[in-house]
């Protein structure tokens, strides 16, 4: 319906809000007690999720509730999935027939089956009997359709064949490349639903403890007016620019992405006042959606949230939060530049005139940024050294303090705001449009910053849980929420307190009502996705579609990554972001890993997830499912295919930075140095936007297409300088086999060998290869290969290996070998590291002939009288 009306019409703010509400929070909304019913149960639902996280929880709730808060989770969000979402597109929308009271409550009793009879369930060791099996297998139909109704078909279809794969997946007529041999109800439903290898798993367990306060915080967050004070303020920098709107738009996505876990929320939220300025300015209604979509979907890569899957990287990479986020942060960084500067080469090329009557230098504009950003990021990271003190002085009253001191920053940064007007929604169709000026109104929203504050200092210097850090600021917003009204309106010399408290209550709950609504969808999204991780943990399918992929790609490294791309790209259509970073990760992480290995490319684990996630969410752009592009179709009244076309090309720097970290993970700021670091984020940055250019066909001026073509090859060469030092100076020395004792101890301590490793696959016979990255210790070269833990035998030139020690460093490496067959598992090829030149040598002759192409376009630009 939704495709239709946008090829038409732009939707009514009503019908897009409809939009929202239907695709994030449900589109139920009944009055009356039914209505007050789930209000509470919304509010409940929030309250509880505050306290499980607080540091009361231990003294608070029993132990019982705490061990099986999974299940209580996903008791509320199945509840009010079929509260809140119609089952058909004609079914009631201001009142609940009996049957969805019936598969509610049915679906409260199934998800609360391992809480009411957690005993039996002990007892029994996780085994569901006949009893049990019928009840989880009730709980997975009800959790599917549930799912159905919250996130479409796509989510509830793709858990329904992995499930089906379980029963007959050792069929007949089930290919022999996928067969398995098959589970019985009672097993399936075991490791389904009584056990935490399936529904109750990781994924929801992460939902559980993390995602909801971040959902929550970001809800109150806007409820308390920071998502219009971001926008403001993103307008008010970069309104007056040239194609300015666009600018604006990248930029106020990028904020509320930082709190958002939704696309399609962020589309709306900030597309339905940046997308008709767009238009104002020049933008077609495809290429003004297409920003927006290319934008806001690059919200899901912003950290700290990044859509959940940051929370969901931590309990499957193994790695803390912290390192997540360093991880993730510069290529989301640059790819949020690079749309900038995507946007600017678009209203150079048309000439789009700018908005409104100010005059202020782009140099001012950058500068103001720039120095907000790291006046931001150093006060997030000063705020220590005050603490330290207070906590140093006093170590028993330090908390009450440091709560005080918070409070009178909060009062004096609203008191500043009490001394401006309130923000209000801008009119983007008034027919004179007055551009805010950031002088003015900045001190309108200082107070907002406070929170963000809290939630980065609890996350990055305390290093405190990510539950744990939202909980604390989340705290700080009731108390912005609940007292920012009384307190301006007394500042102010308002006499209507009692009605400014009463606003400030209903703030409140409003925000505890939206925070719960929000979650129905991701709620069930991890649930319904532990599905399939339980089909990979019983079955094996991963191993299989390594095989697949490996079979398809003949072995190319860069052709199996664009298949797993491709893959990546395909499961997502139609999930929200923490549903497809699931579904994708389970089934492909490992393949690249793997097939990684056998090609001789180590890739660390965290840079494999971050290449799958980003592909996952590219199906919110891409066509045909891509519902970001139809939500911004609905906004600007554009045809929705051909805004996703162009939103994907918009897109093109978020599709190719996956393959560039993956060979150079120097981008995720992998074992580099503070000097380092800054040196690769000054030299991606350069590289991005020269990608950019090449790929947009405008430099200076228009591109010839040999410029093009050699922009693109700068670009390589300043993302990949390893690449080009390696054929000028290879890092590497082979080594026979037979000496690799030898090899180690010549080696210096610190350095890394690299063995190539071949033999029969345990499963098939066949021979394969995998690559081995041996660290060098200290000792001789005897006692360094004894602290890999591997065995070898040196017979007739051949270095012949045992299978080593459970345990040892390599054992699940090379697990998959059959040590016990008739061909020698063995060391094919040793390669040890040499002395090479700094690879960032290649950066100078890349950046001389940048220099050249921007020589001859200028000389041209002299030649045809176009203006500098």
């Amino acid at each position: 319906m939704v495709e239709n009306d946008v090829k038409n019409r732009a939707l009514s703010e009503e019908e897009l809000q409809d939009l929202v509400a239907s695709s994030d929070a449900g589109a139920r909304n009944p009055a009356g007690m039914v209505g007050l019913l789930l209000a509470t149960v919304a509010v409940v639902w929030s309250l509880f999720q505050i306290l499980l996280a607080s540091p009361l929880a231990n003294y608070v709730l029993p132990g019982d509730l705490i061990n099986n808060s999974r299940q209580i989770h996903l008791a509320f969000a199945i509840f009010l999935a079929f509260m809140a979402y119609p089952a058909l597109k004609s079914s009631p929308r201001h009142y609940i027939p009996i049957q969805d009271w019936i598969f509610a409550l049915l679906g409260v009793f199934t998800a609360l089956y391992g809480l009411i009879f957690y005993q039996k369930v002990v007892d029994a060791g996780g085994l569901a009997d006949d009893v049990d099996k019928w009840f989880a297998f009730l709980g997975l139909l009800i959790l599917f359709e549930g799912a159905r109704r919250a996130l479409g078909p796509a989510m509830a279809l793709i858990a329904t064949i992995f499930l089906a794969y379980v029963f007959f997946g050792s069929s007949e007529w089930v290919t022999d490349v996928i067969r398995w041999k098959g589970a019985s109800l009672k097993k399936a439903m075991s490791h389904m639903w009584i056990t935490s290898e399936g529904v109750f798993g990781i994924a929801l367990g992460v939902s559980t403890k993390f995602v909801f306060l971040f959902v929550l915080f970001g809800a109150l967050l806007d409820k308390a007016g920071a998502g219009n004070y971001f926008i403001k303020m993103a307008f008010g920098a970069l309104g007056h620019l040239k194609g300015g709107p666009a600018k604006a738009a990248v930029v106020g996505s990028a904020a509320t992405g930082l709190i958002s876990g939704s696309s399609i929320a962020n589309v709306v939220t900030t597309g339905t006042f940046t997308i008709p300025l767009m238009k104002r300015v020049g933008f077609s209604s495809e290429k003004a959606g297409a920003v927006e979509v290319a934008s806001s979907v690059n919200g899901q890569i912003m950290p700290p949230v990044m859509g959940a899957a940051a929370f969901l990287m931590v309990e499957y990479v193994g790695i803390s939060y912290v390192e997540v986020i360093t991880h993730a942060f510069l290529p989301a960084t640059i790819s949020y530049i690079a749309l900038v500067y995507i946007v600017h080469l678009e209203a150079v090329k048309n000439n789009m005139p700018t908005l409104g009557n100010r005059v202020v230098s782009m140099g001012k504009t950058i500068g103001g940024m720039a120095a907000f950003f790291f006046g931001f990021a150093a006060l997030c990271y000063g705020v220590q050294y005050p603490v330290g003190w207070v906590v140093s002085a006093l170590p028993e009253g330090a908390g009450l303090v440091m709560s005080l001191l918070i409070f009178i920053a909060y009062v004096a940064l609203l008191w500043l705001a009490s001394s401006v007007p309130d923000l209000e929604p801008d009119d983007p169709n008034a027919e004179e449009v007055e551009l805010p000026v950031v002088g003015e109104i900045y001190k309108s929203g200082l107070y907002f910053l406070l929170p963000i504050v809290v939630l980065v200092y609890f996350l990055m210097i305390e290093q405190k849980s990510p539950g744990l850090s939202a909980f604390w600021a989340t705290s700080l917003l009731f108390v912005i929420l609940l007292t920012q009204r009384p307190l301006k309106a007394m500042f102010r010399g308002e006499s209507d307190l009692f009605n400014a408290c009463k606003a400030g209550v209903v703030d409140l709950t409003h925000g505890l009502i939206d925070g719960a609504r929000n979650m129905i969808g991701i709620g069930l999204a991890t649930a319904t996705a532990g599905v399939i991780v339980g089909t990979v943990t019983l079955t094996g399918v991963g191993q299989v579609m390594a095989d697949l992929v490996e079979l398809l790609s003949g072995g190319n490294l860069i052709l199996m990554l664009v298949m797993v791309g491709l893959l990546s790209l395909v499961l997502g259509m139609g999930l929200p972001t923490t549903a497809n970073y699931i579904v994708v990760s389970s089934l492909m992480a490992g393949v690249v890993v793997e097939l990684g290995a056998q090609s001789g490319l180590i890739v660390p684990l965290i840079a494999v997830h971050l290449f799958v996630f980003y592909f996952g969410i590219m199906a919110d752009v891409t066509p045909p499912v891509g519902l970001a592009s139809f939500a911004a179709a609905a906004v600007s009244g554009g045809d929705a295919i051909k805004t996703g076309f162009v939103a994907f090309f918009y897109s093109l720097r978020t599709v190719a930075l996956p393959f560039v970290f993956i060979f150079n993970t120097d981008l995720l700021l992998i074992d580099v140095t503070w000097t380092q670091g800054v040196l690769v984020f000054i030299t991606a940055s350069i590289a991005i936007l020269v990608f950019t250019a090449g790929t947009m066909g405008w430099f200076l001026t228009k591109s010839r297409l040999y410029e093009s073509i050699a922009l693109i090859l700068v670009a390589f060469v300043l993302f990949r300088p390893d690449f080009v030092m390696d054929r000028i100076q290879p890092p590497f020395t082979q080594a026979a086999p037979a000496d690799v004792v030898t090899v180690l101890g010549e080696a210096s301590e610190g350095d890394e060998l690299r063995l190539t490793v071949s033999g029969p696959d345990y499963d098939t016979g066949e021979i394969k290869e995998t690559t081995l990255v041996l660290p060098v210790g200290a000792g001789s070269g005897e006692e360094r290969l004894t602290d890999t833990g591997l065995l070898l035998m040196i017979e007739d030139g051949l270095a012949k290996m045992d299978e080593p020690a459970f345990g040892s460093p390599f054992s699940s490496s090379l697990a998959n070998f059959d040590f016990y067959g008739d061909e020698p598992v063995q060391i094919t090829e040793v390669q040890a590291p040499v002395h090479q030149m700094a690879k960032e040598i290649v950066f100078v002759p890349a950046l001389i002939f940048l220099l050249l192409i921007a020589l001859m376009q200028r000389a041209r630009m002299s030649r045809e009288g176009v203006p500098a």
